[in-house]
Formats: structure tokens, C-alpha cells, sequence
């Protein structure tokens, strides 16, 4: 009887020695174990509606964008984008696609600046840029044609303008006016020689 009692106090404080394991619910959080994301749990910006790897700097600008721009998914323009919004600009309103023009015919007439340039709205180009952007890297995220490059890359310049004009130059090499009129011109191969003398002219107005 006595060396029944002494192995069951034996084995009782074994047990009690033993070290405790917490209780570890399913939405615990094991320190040091690896946390996988999902894509759902990523925050999506609503124009990319493909799964095409997009190129740095237009990830970069989408993320930006993310928070700025909303998507009407009951309309798309081009390659099905939903149509976004900045401000009060909507790219339906100013999508270069719907137009009998050429790219850059439709750039140079429909974003045309101010005269003095400084008194041009820069919000509204800026919002104009956005929706430009935004549907560009939706375009990209399904692998569609990039046509939007020509009136997005004027808008660029244009932007750049204004903001030289007002005072407030860009000091990205990437956004300084004859970068951008480069981008506009290298884009627009099959453009007629006089509409790209005009962008070359408006790259030295820059008051």
C-alpha cells in the first residue's frame, strides 16, 4: 500500500514539475512565427483589376493613388477599367479614347493652361493627372495597350509648368518640364511633326 501511494506521489509531482504550455487560441499570434498576408488583406487599389506585374514607379503612383481616386465599377472605359474619379474630374469626362482626335491632337486642345500660365487651377490638372494615372495602371494590370501614355505624360509636363510657374518647381529629375516633353515626344512617333513643335514650344513657356 505504501509503495503504491509513494509512485502516485511520485508521478503527481512529475506532472507539476513539468512545464506549463499555454492555451493558444486560433487568432493567436505565435511570437517569432512567420505572418503570411493574404492579397485580401492588402489594400487593393480599386483600378487594378488585373494581375499583370506593374512596373515599379507605376506601383509606386497607384499606391498614392489608392486613397485619392474612387472607381464607378458600373462604368469602364478603356480595357475595362472602371471609371475613376479625382476631385471632381472623372476620366469618362476626359478620356482621350472617345475622341475623332489623335492623342496628342486631344492633349494639346483639351488640356490646354492658362494665360499667364500661373493663374492656371493646378488642383484640376492635378486631378485630371490622377485619373490619368489611376486608369493608366489599371490598363497595365491586364497587360492592354498603352496608348494613355501620350496625353498622361503632356499632363505630366503640363502639371510640371503650372507648379514652375507658381513658384514651386519639382526637383525630381523624373517631373522637370523637358523630361517630360522627351517622354511626350518619345511616345508620339506617328504624331504630325507641328503638334509635336508645340510641345516643344510650350516646354520653354514656363511663365
Amino acid at each position: 500500500m505504501r509503495a503504491s501511494l509513494s509512485i502516485a506521489a511520485t508521478l503527481i509531482g512529475a506532472v507539476a514539475a513539468a512545464p506549463k504550455i499555454p492555451f493558444v487560441s486560433t487568432t493567436d499570434t505565435i511570437p517569432g512565427a512567420p505572418v503570411v498576408y493574404t492579397r485580401q488583406s492588402t489594400q487593393q487599389a480599386c483600378f487594378l483589376i488585373g494581375d499583370e506585374t506593374l512596373p515599379a514607379e507605376t506601383a509606386d503612383v497607384a499606391a498614392d493613388l489608392a486613397s485619392t481616386v474612387t472607381c464607378d465599377n458600373a462604368v469602364t472605359t478603356i480595357a475595362k477599367v472602371p471609371d475613376v474619379t479625382s476631385g471632381s474630374t472623372a476620366f469618362s469626362s476626359i478620356d482621350f479614347s472617345q475622341s475623332s482626335q489623335t492623342a496628342l491632337q486631344f492633349a494639346l486642345s483639351k488640356f490646354a493652361t492658362a494665360d499667364p500660365l500661373a493663374d492656371t487651377d493646378l488642383a484640376t490638372f492635378q486631378d485630371m493627372l490622377n485619373v490619368y494615372q489611376a486608369t493608366e495602371a489599371g490598363i497595365r494590370s491586364v497587360g492592354g495597350s498603352l496608348a494613355i501614355k501620350v496625353p498622361k505624360f503632356f499632363l505630366e509636363m503640363q502639371v510640371s509648368r503650372i507648379e514652375t510657374a507658381q513658384g514651386n518647381p519639382p526637383t525630381a529629375a523624373g517631373l522637370q518640364v523637358d523630361h517630360l516633353r522627351d517622354k511626350v515626344i518619345k511616345n508620339a512617333p506617328k504624331e504630325a511633326q507641328s503638334l509635336l513643335d508645340q510641345v516643344t514650344k510650350l516646354a520653354t513657356q514656363l511663365s
